[in-house]
């Protein structure tokens, strides 16, 4: 008892081999487990990097619609404010003939209301001038 530790020889055990399988088999599996993880961020990471890209183009169609409804937009705006010019030029002008239109419409009431006045009138001046004429004639 009291001396000095001696050694032993050393001796695999038969339940170590048990033990080292199962301790590879974790090792194995961690691995399995660490080149899943791996895979799926890199899955995500290019998953993540299209849908970057498609909202970058999306955002940039986007942008671009707006500028051209901006662009639409302004020249409707201007299509308009000639609209609006044109409208108020035709109906100046139609005032300007409406008013024309009475000034003729009231001239030719008045022919119209002496015509027949005035047919006589100058009938009687024709035959007075035929008897002016006669009577010259007849004084030569």
């Amino acid at each position: 008892g009291n001396g000095p530790a001696r050694f032993t020889k050393y001796e695999e055990h038969s339940g170590g081999s048990r033990v080292l399988r199962m301790i590879e088999e974790v090792i194995a599996d961690s691995r399995k487990t660490e080149d899943d993880a791996i895979a799926s961020e890199q899955d995500s990471q290019a998953a993540y990097e299209n849908l970057m890209k498609e909202t970058n183009q999306a955002i940039t169609a986007a942008l671009e619609k707006i500028s051209n409804m901006k662009g639409a937009k302004a020249q409707a705006e201007e299509d308009l404010v000639a609209a609006k010019d044109d409208l108020k030029a035709n109906l100046d002008t139609l005032e300007e003939l409406h008013e024309t239109l009475g000034d003729l419409k009231g001239s030719c009431d008045y022919v119209l209301k002496n015509f027949d006045a005035r047919q006589a009138a100058r009938a009687a001046e024709m035959d007075a001038l035929r008897e002016a004429k006669a009577i010259l004639s007849g004084a030569k």
